[in-house]
């Protein structure tokens, strides 16, 4: 059967790719090991936190499907580094996954244009180092445009607790045995990771009233920008906190001889920013306790996810160290945790469409690309697709700049620094920042995915409307000039406001730290119908002002910057700065300008800086 797109599994990245491919009018096929199994939450029941709901504001604008889903089966929602600058805030929703799962499959289910097929993929029908189409285990070929693989942890699967390790995709389900073994004979750099998932426990065994409660916030936030902010109001419950103790590390440490970490079962590395328990026990051994979280993984809190002691140590060390937790000594263990190995590719071996560059038409998203979270696997899967589609219809690619997007830095990274760890997204891998605020993604973004085609017309109005109001604003206050006669005085006073001994625009002065909405009102009236959001949005716009001056000088400097032209005879070796293997790719690819220099894997910022300092400066060949 002749399909446009194939999307090969249905985590994440799977469903924003095959969703986008389906809406934007390609036939496409959605293949998957088990179809009551498609937006499963393998690990914890959260999507968002800091930087990862940057992400997942940013696949919403482009017209993505987590945010939405989030809102719909949300069972707790905290923006996390509130007290701190909207920059570096990160929204977080704890869902429920069995909502979760429903709704994304019964979405899955009834788009238009969209297939769904329950079978594993055994193999990539390749020809003259093409992909035509897949072949799977029971004997289906199926041929595409394009090939889109979403495998997650899939590839060569191997789950280990304690001496025992059995082959599975996830616990107990089967894994893919012979797809990375053909991407490493199609040429491809194969490579090994592993990460890993707590024990579940049983709500009804666990004490919660020796534990800190944690609940959401009063007035939440929603994920997308699609949901009314005025009516969400969703019924939230609360996530509990506890520690290890000494004995519990005690326990940990008398079995290191018995963690697959140690003992050399395991081969892949880990996600160093969110390691075992017993791997934060051991390098961390001056610590006497570790945070514990308790969080209910559906709305019926039947079974709690203990965020915090991921582990792969036998089960009786498991059932100790658990039961040695304040609140969780008579708490029954539903489910054990467990640590995966699994396959992985270069992420440098992509464009940075997604693309592979030696196979043609074969595009790689999600953990296969060595990221770890639902929410990086998601912007992969929705931008693999837009890529896939605007190649068949021989468009231009769409690649997102570091200073446009998080998903624009998330890629780049990828292709061109690649990673031997499982990749995890941070606000300070954002060197614009300032500029990528959560709140803001939708005026960023929204033009794109509705010029594609995935953003309603009211959706992309509405943020018209969003947008203008600030700009009217900031120019406005931008404008004016407040000075320090009696009257701005006493009124500055009437709100606690610290005075003012010289002439001073008024974006200033509402960007000062202690503005409120409530000052806002008084200092600047024509803003007080505004609701809300837009007034809180107006502080943050006027607080950022004069970082977001120097960003965009940067920015636009940099912009020039790469449209140079290198010198045909620009020799690269012995530039300072630059290593050996920088130096072998740029003279084997010699490219024409700084942005081509750009899209070389393993050429940084850094990197660009050096070549344009030295681009008018006498050369070895001159």
């Amino acid at each position: 059967m002749q399909y446009d797109i194939i999307v090969v599994g249905a985590g994440h990245a799977g469903i924003e790719a095959a969703l986008a491919g389906a809406r934007l009018g390609k036939k496409t096929l959605l293949i998957t090991m088990l179809v009551e199994q498609i937006g499963a939450a393998s690990c914890n029941p959260a999507i968002g936190g800091l930087a990862k709901g940057h992400l997942v504001k940013e696949v919403d604008a482009l017209g993505g499907e987590m945010g939405l889903c989030t809102d719909e089966t949300g069972i707790q929602f905290r923006v996390l580094n509130a007290s701190k600058g909207a920059a570096v805030q990160g929204t977080r929703a704890q869902i429920d996954m069995d909502g979760y799962r429903e709704y994304m499959r019964k979405v899955c289910h009834e788009t238009p244009n969209l297939d769904i097929y329950q079978d594993e993929v055994s193999e990539l029908i390749v020809e003259n180092d093409e992909v035509l189409g897949v072949k799977t285990r029971l004997g289906e070929e199926f041929l595409a445009k394009k090939t889109i693989l979403t495998v997650g942890t899939f590839m060569r699967g191997l789950v280990h607790i304690g001496e025992n390790t059995y082959s599975a995709g996830r616990a107990w389900e089967l894994p893919s045995t012979t797809l990375s073994l053909q991407l490493k004979e199609l040429g491809l750099n194969v490579g090994r990771l592993k990460t890993g998932t707590p024990s579940r426990l049983d709500g009804n065994s666990i004490d919660f009233s020796v534990m800190e409660t944690h609940g959401g916030d009063i007035k939440p936030t929603p994920f997308s920008f699609r949901t009314d902010k005025k009516s969400f109001n969703p019924t939230q419950y609360p996530c509990y906190v506890t520690y290890t103790n000494l004995n519990t590390h005690d326990i940990i440490s008398a079995n290191f001889h018995r963690a697959p970490i140690y003992t050399g079962q395991i081969e892949g590395l880990g996600p160093r920013y969110c390691p075992s328990i017993e791997d934060k026990v051991k390098r961390f051994s001056e610590r006497d306790r570790h945070q514990v979280f308790l969080e209910p993984q559906t709305a019926k809190c039947t079974e709690y996810y203990i965020n915090g002691m991921s582990s792969s140590l036998p089960i009786e060390v498991q059932k100790k160290m658990i039961a040695s937790v304040k609140g969780l000594e008579n708490a029954r263990i539903i489910r054990y945790g467990y640590a995966i190995e699994y396959d992985y590719v270069d992420p440098t071996e992509l464009k940075h469409t997604l693309e592979t560059k030696k196979i043609k038409n074969l595009y790689h998203a999600g953990q296969i690309n060595a990221t770890t979270g639902y929410e990086e696997a998601a912007a992969q899967g929705l931008m693999a697709s837009i890529n896939a589609v605007l190649s068949i219809d021989k468009k231009e690619p769409f690649i997102l700049r570091r200073d446009e997007a998080y998903i624009g830095v998330l890629i780049d990274d990828l292709v061109t620094k690649g990673t031997h760890e499982p990749y995890r997204m941070f606000t300070s891998r954002a060197e614009y920042r300032l500029l990528l605020r959560e709140e803001n993604a939708d005026i960023r973004l929204s033009e794109y995915g509705y010029n594609f085609g995935l953003l309603s017309k009211d959706a992309y109005e509405k943020m018209l409307n969003k947008k203008k109001t600030l700009e009217d604003a900031v120019e406005f206050m931008a404008n004016i000039w407040i000075t320090s006669k009696k009257e701005t005085l006493e009124l500055l006073e009437s709100i606690e406001e610290e005075k003012i001994n010289d002439k001073v625009l008024l974006i200033d002065l509402i960007g000062r730290n202690s503005m409120t909405i409530e000052k806002l009102d008084v200092l600047v009236p024509s803003l007080k119908e505004l609701d809300e959001y837009l007034k809180e949005q107006v502080l943050i716009e006027a607080k950022y002002y004069r970082y977001i001056q120097k960003q965009q000088k940067q920015i636009e400097k940099m912009k020039k910057m790469l449209k140079l032209k290198i010198p045909e005879n620009f020799s690269y070796k012995g530039l300072p700065g630059l290593s050996t293997e920088v130096i072998e790719k740029l003279e084997k690819n010699r490219p024409a300008t700084l942005y081509n220099a750009s899209l070389i894997s393993g050429i940084t910022p850094a990197a660009l800086d050096i070549i344009h300092l030295n681009m008018n400066l006498p050369t070895k060949n001159s």
